[in-house]
C-alpha cells in the first residue's frame, strides 16, 4: 500500500476507532480539506478495489473504457476470446495518453502521437518507422501496456492498482454468497446517466447506507421501503448493507411494474438489498432490477456519479413505459439525496462543524465504513468480521423473511 502523510493517521482516527457507542463520526477536515483528498487517493483508491464498469458495458465489440483509479488513468478492455483486462493508459514509447474518453470498435489502440499500435491484450503490435534505423536490443514483446489488476463480482467490473491487496472475491467476504441467487453477472444495462454533484463521496456513500434520514428526506421512498421493514445485512467483507423485507407496493407500485428475475428464493424475491461496497459502488438490488452508481471522487467537494440500471436477462423486452416508470422513481429518489447531500457539504465547509456522534440503531453501518477507511490510512490489511448474534440483533439485523444466505449456506 502507498504511504500516507503523518497528519491523517493513527491518532487522527482516535475517535473513529472506539466502540460505535461511544465513537465519534469522522472528522470534518476528511470531507473539505485537499491534503486529506489527496492523501486518501493514494492511500485508498490506489490500493482499493475500485468499481469501474458494468460488466455488460464490455460487451460491445472493441470497446474500450477509459476510467479514473486513484490517482492513474486506466483502460478496461475485452479481448476477442472475451478476456478482461486492464491497463495504465499510457504508451510505452515516450508516455502519451491513449485515450481520453470511452471508445467503441476498436481492434487495436493506437496512440496518437506518434501511432504505436497495441491489441485489446494489451501487446505492442506496431512501430510504425521505429527500426528505419536498427535500434538495439528491442523486442516488441518487452513492450506490453502496463497491466492492472481487474476482476468481476455481482456484474460489476473492479480494478485495483496494488499486487498486494487481498482477491476481490475475497474482499467482499460472504456478499458473493448473499448475492448469489439473482445471477447479477448476466443482468444487461437498459440506461445509464452521469451527474456531478457539489458533495465529497463519502458522505453520498454514508448517506446510501443508512435510513436514518428516510421519513424525513424521502417521504415517497418511504411507501414502499418502510423504516420498519429495514435490517441491517451484512457479514464479513468490505461492504456495508441493508435490506428492507418486503418491498412495499400498498401506496406505490414504482419498484413493481416490471417482472422479476427468475427462480429467485423467497427472500429475494420480496426484498430490496441497498450495498455500500467499499470504497466507491453504491448498489441497490430489487427482485426485477438493479440501480448502481459509481462514486468518482474529482475534489474534496466535487463528486461525480455514473449511475446505471440493470435488468435482467429475462426482461429485455420490457416497454419503456414500464421501465420510465421506475427509473423516474429512483432519479426522484437519488435527486433527494443529492440536495441534501449538498446541503451536508456546505455545512462541514461553513458550518463550523468538526466531528458528531452515531445514532446506534440506524448508522452501525457508517462506523464499519469509517473503520474500514482508517484502516486504509493506517496500512492495516483487515477485512471487517462479522458480528456475534448478540450485536446483530442490537444494530437490527435478524429479518425473520428472509432466508437468503441463511437458506443457501445449508
Amino acid at each position: 500500500m502507498s504511504t500516507t502523510p503523518e497528519p491523517f493517521i493513527g491518532e487522527f482516527w482516535r475517535g473513529v476507532r472506539r466502540r460505535v457507542e461511544e465513537a465519534s463520526t469522522t472528522p470534518a477536515i476528511a470531507y473539505t480539506s485537499p491534503a486529506f483528498f489527496a492523501a486518501e487517493q493514494s492511500a485508498v483508491f490506489d490500493s482499493a478495489w475500485v468499481g469501474v464498469a458494468c460488466l455488460d458495458e464490455l460487451s460491445g465489440s472493441g470497446t474500450v473504457l477509459v476510467r479514473s483509479v486513484g490517482t492513474r488513468s486506466v483502460l478496461i478492455t475485452r479481448d476477442k476470446e472475451g478476456t478482461l483486462h486492464g491497463f495504465l493508459n499510457a504508451c510505452r514509447h515516450r508516455g502519451t495518453e491513449l485515450l481520453p474518453a470511452d471508445t467503441d470498435g476498436l481492434s487495436m489502440i493506437r496512440c496518437p502521437y506518434h501511432r504505436w499500435g497495441y491489441g485489446l491484450d494489451g501487446t505492442l503490435v506496431a512501430t510504425p518507422r521505429f527500426t528505419d534505423v536498427a535500434v538495439e536490443d528491442f523486442d516488441p514483446n518487452d513492450y506490453p501496456l502496463k497491466r492492472v489488476r481487474v476482476d468481476t463480482f455481482a456484474g460489476l467490473v473492479f480494478a485495483n492498482l496494488d499486487l498486494t491487496t487481498a482477491p476481490l472475491q475475497e474482499w467482499f467476504g460472504d456478499l458473493g454468497e448473499r448475492l448469489a441467487g439473482y445471477g447479477l453477472q448476466g443482468w444487461t444495462v437498459r440506461e445509464s446517466t452521469t451527474v456531478e454533484i457539489q458533495a465529497n463521496w463519502k458522505l453520498l456513500s454514508e448517506n446510501f447506507q443508512e435510513y436514518y434520514h428516510l421519513t424525513w428526506v424521502h417521504p415517497e421512498l418511504a411507501k414502499v421501503s418502510r423504516v420498519k421493514d429495514h435490517y441491517r445485512w451484512q457479514g464479513p467483507g468490505m461492504y456495508c448493507g441493508q435490506t428492507t423485507t418486503p418491498v412495499s407496493g400498498d401506496d406505490r407500485s414504482d419498484w413493481l411494474a416490471m417482472p422479476p428475475a427468475p427462480n429467485l428464493d423467497s427472500g429475494d424475491a420480496t426484498s430490496g438489498r441497498f450495498l455500500a461496497l467499499f470504497p466507491n459502488v453504491l448498489l441497490s438490488v430489487l427482485p426485477n432490477h438493479a440501480f448502481v452508481i459509481q462514486l468518482e471522487p474529482l475534489a474534496p467537494g466535487i463528486t461525480r456519479e455514473r449511475c446505471t440500471w440493470l435488468l435482467p436477462s429475462s426482461s429485455h423486452a420490457v416497454s419503456d413505459d414500464a421501465f420510465n416508470l421506475t427509473r423516474d422513481f429512483w432519479v426522484l429518489v437519488n435527486n433527494q439525496d443529492i440536495d441534501i447531500c449538498e446541503r451536508s457539504q456546505r455545512g462541514q465547509e461553513r458550518g463550523g462543524f468538526t466531528e458528531g456522534r452515531y445514532a446506534v440503531r440506524f448508522e452501525e453501518p457508517l462506523h464499519r465504513f469509517a473503520n474500514m477507511l482508517a484502516d486504509r490510512f493506517d496500512r492495516i490489511e483487515r477485512i471487517p468480521p462479522g458480528d456475534d448474534k448478540f450485536s446483530a440483533r442490537r444494530f437490527g439485523d435478524g429479518d425473520p423473511t428472509t432466508p437468503g444466505v441463511a437458506a443457501r449456506q445449508r
